[in-house]
């Protein structure tokens, strides 16, 4: 029975490294099973279909990862700390990837999201939970920091989402280069945006509207 249970668990382990590391696309069955060393018949004993298993997978990994952003966002951290220490563990995971695999990974969440989002809408439901979720962190610390006054006021969800895109945006960037440097901005871009002694940029429904961000004609100015 160990052995079953270690092959289930080889058989996850192995998909999203692949996937992670290459692309879903590429990644066969005949692949997960030879990097798990499980045989195609316990690969179909375990799941029905790729997508089931990739669906396991992410759900496996994102319990994991969110002990560690509830040990990140812990209420005992100050808020704009909470995210920063977000980013810099985002730094120290890519730091490790690259290491180990030779090249920057960027977010497995949004590599994975824009390659299978017009085509296995399960798995795009399930990543977008995750996105859903993990946005909801930086928006807790937002409003905390809005209460003790270190964040600029505004709508605290719409910041959130701001950040949580700029920080994949860096990552995704760092992916394409295959370089860290665009990792070095988070910090400072964050804090641009919503450290209040640094005079960030408040986006309240008050004076932001998406009229604002229409491009006008040189004809029309």
């Amino acid at each position: 029975m160990g052995r079953v249970s270690n092959a289930r668990e080889n058989l996850i382990e192995s998909v999203l490294e692949l996937i992670w590391t290459g692309s879903y696309g590429s990644t066969s069955v005949e692949q997960i099973c030879e990097r798990a060393a499980v045989k195609k018949g316990s690969f179909y004993y375990f799941f029905e279909s790729k997508t089931g298993l990739a669906l396991a997978a992410l759900e496996h990994s994102w319990r994991q990862y969110r002990e560690e952003l509830d040990r990140i966002f812990s209420p005992e951290v100050p808020p704009l700390e909470r995210i920063l220490g977000c980013f810099r563990h985002h730094r120290k995971e890519q730091e490790d990837l690259q290491s180990r695999h030779g090249r920057v990974l960027g977010c497995p969440i949004h590599s994975l999201g824009a390659e299978v989002s017009t085509v296995d809408l399960r798995l795009r439901d399930c990543l977008q939970e995750m996105v859903t979720q993990f946005v909801s962190y930086f928006e807790g610390a937002i409003r905390d920091g809005q209460a003790d006054g270190s964040v600029v006021q505004g709508d605290p969800a719409l910041l959130a989402r701001i950040v949580f895109a700029f920080s994949e945006g860096q990552l995704l960037h760092a992916r394409m280069k295959n370089d860290l440097s665009p990792l070095d901005d988070l910090a400072s871009g964050t804090l641009h945006i919503l450290d209040r002694t640094r005079g960030g940029a408040t986006t309240g429904p008050s004076n932001f509207s998406p009229e604002r961000l229409t491009l006008t004609s040189p004809a029309r100015r």
